[in-house]
């Protein structure tokens, strides 16, 4: 399946039926008078978080979403069915923006959480509601109020505990494959990851997931490489794993040249809790390798676990710290807020 993380779509809700113009008749009845009755409401636009997906590509092909118009009233003072809701299925994570991307019209961090994007027209009215003393038989009726609609972006941020992020080629392929479930491609070369990856950590008990997001370069927030596109889906993230290559000329102006891009991408990545790993240490001497690890605790003011993807060595220090900085198990699920801000509190959703 193909990994896509936004889409354009048009919706519309259902406008509302058309009340009916009726007199009544029958036998033996001299004065019938009106009695037609009230169209049907529109069907509304609704979107619902589901589990089981965890991309947007349904929405290349499908782009537009109708509901149906509610039906006519008719006589005898019946009114018309309703138009049924239209339900857009949607990935945990996805945000509804509006078409000029400024502002985040719904959000989803949960599944099972539902909301009516467009509500459909309300039908419009009988004849017999338009009877009055001085106006026996009125022929006037209500047409029906027209739906809503609108084009609307969705975009989709992976709900995650821990985000892998540094320079391509900095080992973080290899290093989601060798403690989840992920099969993350793998290649002596820039840019082998070029979508997300998710994966589960199972570690002393406790499982957790892991975000691997394609690497990043000097200048990716002015859109140098890949750019800074996938780095949404690391905003929600409880704690970032920033992976550093020992081998590199420089290991501490990488660890800067990452921290400047997510620095300039802003949404507060910057603020979060940072485990700094010093991967592919088995190729070089001990030393060498702890007089690296030193100049990086002081560029960075951080502890710095020296390890090795491949080989498995300081893995589990890193798990170990990564499991402290998430927290406890019971602790809101990524992406959802507490009540005092702003959110709908903690969830029963989880993202094992």
């Amino acid at each position: 399946m193909h990994f896509l993380d936004q889409a354009k779509i048009f919706a519309r809700s259902g406008s509302g039926g058309p009340g009916a113009v009726s007199f009544r008749r029958e036998k033996f009845i001299e004065y019938g008078g009106p009695d037609g009755g009230n169209g049907g409401k529109g069907g509304d636009i609704i979107f619902e978080a589901v589990a089981g997906l965890n991309t947007l590509i349904d929405f290349r092909y499908t782009q537009h979403f109708r509901a149906p118009r509610g039906k006519g009233g008719a006589g005898s003072n019946r009114t018309g069915a309703g138009g049924n809701d239209l339900v857009i299925k949607v990935p945990v994570g996805t945000q509804v923006i509006s078409e000029d991307k400024e502002h985040v019209l719904l959000d989803f961090t949960r599944v099972g959480q539902r909301e009516v994007f467009l509500r459909g027209g309300d039908g419009g009215r009988g004849n017999l509601s338009y009877k009055t003393s001085t106006n026996r038989a009125p022929r006037q009726h209500g047409s029906g109020w027209p739906g809503e609609e609108a084009w609307v972006w969705l975009r989709l941020k992976l709900l995650a505990d821990a985000g892998l992020v540094g320079l391509p080629n900095a080992g973080k392929s290899t290093f989601i494959n060798a403690v989840t479930n992920a099969n993350a491609k793998v290649g002596a070369y820039a840019f082998t990851t070029t979508r997300p990856q998710l994966g589960v950590v199972s570690h002393h008990n406790r499982e957790f997931v892991v975000a691997d997001i394609p690497g990043l370069i000097e200048g990716a927030a002015d859109g140098v490489g890949i750019g800074d596109r996938f780095l949404g889906h690391i905003e929600r993230c409880r704690v970032l794993l920033h992976l550093v290559d020992v081998t590199l000329d420089d290991p501490v102006e990488a660890y800067r040249v990452v921290r400047g891009e997510l620095d300039a991408y802003g949404a507060g990545l910057i603020d979060k809790p940072e485990v700094l790993a010093l991967n592919k240490s088995d190729t070089l001497d001990a030393e060498l390798v702890e007089e690296i690890a030193q100049a990086l605790r002081e560029a960075s003011g951080a502890e710095v676990f020296p390890m090795s993807g491949v080989s498995g060595v300081g893995v589990d220090a890193v798990l170990d710290r990564l499991v402290a900085e998430i927290g406890p198990a019971e602790a809101n699920a990524p992406g959802e807020m507490d009540e005092d801000e702003g959110g709908e509190g903690p969830g029963e959703w989880s993202p094992i």
